[in-house]
């Protein structure tokens, strides 16, 4: 996303994004971004924080200051062609079982945690039920959190706000 339009056709849905008119065709402002960048929103307690959607394939987005970036971090590959994706999403799940899963989503969240310093990490997506245990600056997160972030989104438009409001003890 770029000045609230997509760059590129999403990989996990049909095309016709790019380009596509969405407040001329609802006939009022839109504003667009995806499921994850929607629940680390919700999800945000301040700082630096990273969130990882553990769903059909792996949603990321980090918010730094209040400042949200939603991220594809999940296309990333390794030195073998496998992506994050590959490991964490629910292909991961289906072909390592629930125990090496969960060893790999903890590398991958340790990972990406150290290469973007992030102070906390929160894991949201349906497949977070299915993690144990957690480090000390992780925490699950909760679908119903993007209600929140919804809310969050059309309250402000950086964030700017919303950070200036908890300095001052308003939010």
């Amino acid at each position: 996303m770029l000045h609230g339009r997509p760059l590129r056709e999403p990989y996990n849905l049909g095309g016709g994004w790019v380009g596509f008119n969405f407040d001329k065709a609802f006939g009022c402002p839109v504003k667009v971004i995806n499921d994850a960048a929607m629940q680390a929103l919700g999800s945000y307690q301040g700082g630096r924080m990273l969130f990882l959607g553990l769903g059909a394939g792996l949603g990321s987005a980090m918010i730094v200051d209040g400042i949200l970036e939603p991220m594809e971090l999940a296309h990333l590959a390794d030195k073998n062609g496998k992506t994050y994706e590959d490991y964490v999403g629910v292909r991961g799940l289906k072909r390592l079982g629930k125990k090496n899963w969960r060893h790999h989503v903890a590398d991958v969240v340790e990972r990406l945690k150290d290469a973007l310093e992030a102070e906390y990490v929160v894991l949201g997506g349906g497949n977070a039920k299915n993690i144990k245990k957690l480090r000390p600056d992780t925490r699950l997160g909760d679908n119903r959190n993007a209600f929140v972030g919804g809310f969050r989104l059309w309250k402000s438009k950086t964030g700017h706000e919303e950070k200036t409001a908890a300095k001052k003890g308003n939010a």
